[in-house]
């Protein structure tokens, strides 16, 4: 590696190169057409396809899977889309292991880490960190979206602490205007049913705001 750096567009090949074991105890190569083929080298390059492949062909995979064979002129906001959004960035942190190995051992001399160590570190997130990454940005996406469900059922926050004449204390809440409750809730993905915590917490609010409403 002698401290040499390829260029930005060929740095994810490059990693993959440095990623991939060169010795092994076993026939490691390929003896055809008077040549020696090394599988150290092949198989980086051809996993490397699959990948470019497999972003040239996501498209069609996903409405093949989904059976959704609608035009869509509209983006999709990505918590609105989990399983695509994660897909997406498991396929970022896909490359950018391979580009942060492309300098593994500037890593390792900066940071005085050997240098085996920071390769391993990086194996390891190259088969493990897009499950992960998929596994958290899906979760999240969930999340945000029952978040947004939350704030078109109870309203948004108004800073207002109002207290009743039992003495609880209540925050008011105000119903969202059409455009961002159109905002909110204008997909078709498949959505978690409403759970009956949140129906109650619902209706709970609704007749907060109707006493409010009479008592004014």
């Amino acid at each position: 590696q002698a401290g040499s750096q390829p260029d930005w567009y060929i740095g994810f090949a490059d990693g993959a190169l440095r990623l991939m074991p060169g010795n092994w105890p076993f026939g490691w190569e390929l003896d055809a057409l008077g040549m020696s083929l090394p599988f150290s080298l092949l198989l980086p390059m051809a996993g490397l396809g699959l990948f470019v492949l497999g972003v040239l062909v996501w498209p069609w995979v996903e409405r093949w899977i989904t059976k959704d064979n609608r035009v869509h002129n509209i983006l999709d906001r990505p918590r609105n889309a989990p399983t695509r959004t994660g897909a997406g960035v498991a396929a970022i942190v896909f490359y950018g292991v391979l580009m942060i190995a492309a300098t593994g051992d500037l890593i390792a001399t900066h940071f005085h880490l050997a240098v085996n160590d920071v390769i391993y570190m990086l194996r390891f997130l190259f088969f493990f960190g897009p499950a992960i990454a998929f596994i958290i940005t899906r979760r999240i996406c969930l999340s945000l979206q029952r978040k947004d469900r939350e704030i078109v059922l109870h309203g948004r926050e108004t800073g207002r602490v109002q207290q009743l004449p039992h003495g609880e204390f209540i925050e008011v809440h105000e119903p969202l205007d059409e455009y961002h409750r159109y905002t909110l809730v204008s997909f078709e993905d498949r959505v978690a049913p409403v759970t009956p915590t949140e129906l109650h917490n619902a209706h709970h609010q609704h007749q907060h705001d109707v006493d409010e409403l009479e008592s004014s």
